[in-house]
């Protein structure tokens, strides 16, 4: 396995990018979200990158437009589709042996791959999907009362109760929002599922189970009934407990056998 940094272009720009290679016939494209540069937070793709390398199959990053090393203007995720087109057509063009590739996004990247539709992608696997049109910072109400329910089962909890060391205040507003009407699905959901409703492309869902962003993301999604979700307990936005950085390396790694 070896890693090269390399440039490609798109629409006038020059973006950068990082492969690492391996000698699989199927590839993964990392596309990065928010404002990330293409090494991840801590580094974190970077080494999932060596990681899924090292079992095989080569892997390619790369810094969007305005972000990181690449030149241009960041328009962010929704305008993001020439950036991922470009991406994955220098991640096929170095790699002709390179039969099918598979595309994931954490977050707002994997929402910039729904909107896209997964063109020129064999398949995508869209992690703790972004579908917050305005964050205000607030749980959908099930997900109140299942962290209340939870509580309640906790005598560590009662006992905080009653010694009044929880603040009353903060529990009554908890309580009129555990019974708020369910999440609308905005704009930005909508126009979400009508890309994958007219893709072609297989997909499925990895969802972290502590994360605020799969959380909102389950209730306010039109999800098919037959989506492939997969569920890592215990885990946060970006998967950096161990366990779950072994389980998202499991699952992408079945992505890309097929699996």
């Amino acid at each position: 396995m070896n890693r090269y940094h390399l440039t490609f272009g798109c629409d006038g720009s020059t973006l950068a990018g990082t492969l690492d290679t391996a000698p699989g016939t199927s590839g993964l494209l990392i596309v990065t979200g928010g404002n990330e540069v293409r090494a991840g937070a801590f580094s974190g793709q970077a080494a999932l990158a060596r990681s899924i390398a090292q079992a095989g199959f080569p892997v390619f990053r790369f810094d969007r437009r305005g972000v990181g090393d690449s030149e241009g203007e960041d328009r962010g995720f929704r305008a993001s589709r020439k950036d991922i087109l470009a991406a994955i057509e220098a991640f096929r063009a170095m790699l002709p042996a390179m039969n099918r590739m598979i595309a994931f996004g954490n977050c707002d990247a994997a929402s910039a791959l729904m909107l896209m539709r997964g063109d020129l992608c064999d398949g995508l696997v869209l992690s703790n999907p972004w579908t917050i049109e305005q964050d205000d910072g607030a749980l959908p109400a099930d997900v109140i009362r299942s962290r209340y329910a939870s509580k309640l089962k906790d005598p560590r909890e009662l006992v905080r109760l009653v010694t009044g060391k929880i603040d009353l205040g903060k529990l009554a507003r908890g309580i009129v929002r555990s019974v708020g009407p369910a999440p609308k699905v905005t704009t930005l959901a909508q126009d979400m599922a009508a890309g994958l409703d007219a893709s072609t492309k297989p997909y499925r869902f990895l969802l972290a189970q502590n994360d605020r962003t799969a959380q909102v993301f389950r209730e306010s999604f039109p999800l098919d009934p037959d989506a492939d979700v997969r569920v890592c307990e215990n885990a946060s936005h970006a998967y950096v407990e161990p366990h779950a950085r072994d389980w998202l390396k499991v699952e992408l790694l079945a992505a890309l056998r097929g699996k």
